[in-house]
């Protein structure tokens, strides 16, 4: 299977990448589906980079380019066509992956033409819209739909879709907590003192980061006093929609901070060393513990966060 515990412990350094680099990779994604063959298909193109740093950008990439056709695939008559040629198809070809098939077809995700084609589904069953966990319970355990031949392709959709769906949102969120507990890890091997995500909300903290160091440390001359952990890689885009939405007003309360995206970033992105955010693609080795605060406050002394 593409996602393996191999495979999420895949921590290769050197996953900086020149905006050339990258952009050569994203060319590479334009036609591909993701499905397990297209990803084995893109590592066979790049050899040098991990298959956690490729996925992350085709994911990225194939969630971009989900948004921009996803409305046309929702339109009622859109849905009704799906929905009837996978009746006929099922009906002529009972074991064949019919839903996977055609959502490869027509460039939707298969976890989505999954949502799409059950909804209908349940439509005709129950006479009546059901409710989303219902909906979402189905497509985590396709064995409660009653329709055996359906309940098979929805499984098939979704073990095959490697940027959408329950299986995938819940790798992420295992990857996500692994590389937490890394990055806590490695703090703990140098004996750095610092509170996490958890004890922070315990303080009354609503918006922080991963990591606020009690003493800041400095990293290639640049002061640190908390860290963020993102198991993902750096595009322009999601790394504009970070600084905006989190790292700025890290920084704002905080002080200076490292962020680390632990499957790399376009190179070029790391020019805000000098503002106070500096990017890494692994856990910094060169680090100086500083005696005392020079800019962080301390969360004790702001009464709730504010």
């Amino acid at each position: 299977m593409l996602f393996s515990p191999t495979y999420m412990r895949e921590y290769v350094h050197n996953m900086r990448l020149s905006r050339a680099e990258y952009k050569d990779i994203v060319r590479s994604t334009e036609q591909l589906r993701p499905t397990r063959q297209c990803m084995k298909m893109l590592k066979d193109r790049f050899p040098n980079h991990s298959q956690s740093t490729l996925l992350s950008i085709f994911s990225l990439e194939y969630q971009k380019r989900t948004k921009r056709t996803i409305s046309r695939h929702h339109a009622a008559d859109v849905i009704e066509g799906h929905y009837q040629r996978y009746l006929n198809e099922a009906k002529a070809r009972p074991t064949a992956p019919v839903l996977l098939e055609m959502a490869n077809e027509v460039d939707l995700s298969p976890a989505l033409m999954a949502r799409l084609v059950l909804d209908r589904f349940l439509q005709d069953m129950k006479g009546e819209m059901l409710s989303k966990p219902v909906l979402n319970s189905m497509l985590k355990d396709p064995s409660l739909i009653p329709d055996q031949v359906l309940a098979k392709n929805i499984y098939q959709c979704t073990i095959n879709d490697c940027c959408y769906g329950p299986l995938v949102d819940c790798i992420k969120h295992a990857i996500g907590e692994e590389h937490e507990v890394l990055l806590r890890d490695k703090l703990k091997e140098r004996n750095l003192s610092f509170l996490d995500e958890n004890k922070l909300r315990t303080m009354g903290y609503d918006k922080t980061p991963d990591i606020i160091l009690e003493v800041p440390i400095a990293v290639e001359g640049h002061i640190v006093h908390w860290i963020e952990s993102k198991a993902s890689f750096g595009d322009d885009h999601s790394h504009r929609t970070y600084l905006n939405e989190q790292f700025w007003s890290y920084w704002n309360r905080f002080g200076p901070g490292l962020v680390i995206y632990w499957y790399g970033f376009i190179g070029e992105l790391d020019c805000q060393r000098d503002r106070g955010i500096l990017l890494k693609d692994c856990f910094p080795t060169d680090i100086v513990t500083l005696c005392h605060a020079t800019h962080q406050q301390s969360p004790e002394s702001t009464e709730g966060g504010q």
